[in-house]
């Protein structure tokens, strides 16, 4: 099993998340943790990115949908970048890409923000 390990970066008008290795029940809580110290700093942009995220279960998936809705409701959104086909298929079978904005990379999920730079 990989280690996990979750790095951010922030701008004043967006925040990414980078995740690397394995995304289990485990580890869940590391990412909910993230989640919700962006929420409560008031940070509802956020983006995802998965280039080096290996594995992801269903506990995983879950801390996902535990924060779109307080995201969302705030103006914000959760985009998720970089996937391997691995890792995109488990969020496609599960139907996220109906949900969720996937992109092929992280500038590309950053633009969709339309925010304008500063």
């Amino acid at each position: 099993m990989s280690d996990f390990k979750i790095g951010i970066r922030e701008t004043s008008k967006i925040s990414v998340i980078d995740l690397k290795g394995y995304l289990d029940a485990h580890t869940a809580p590391e990412l909910e943790s993230v989640f919700q110290r962006l929420v409560t700093e008031q940070k509802y942009n956020i983006v995802v990115n998965c280039k080096d995220l290996s594995y992801i279960s269903s506990a995983g998936l879950g801390v996902f949908m535990a924060f779109i809705e307080d995201v969302r409701k705030n103006q914000g959104d959760i985009k998720l970048s970089d996937m391997s086909s691995k890792v995109f298929n488990v969020f496609d079978l599960l139907g996220f890409p109906l949900l969720y904005d996937i992109t092929k990379t992280e500038a590309e999920a950053v633009g969709k923000f339309g925010l304008a730079r500063k």
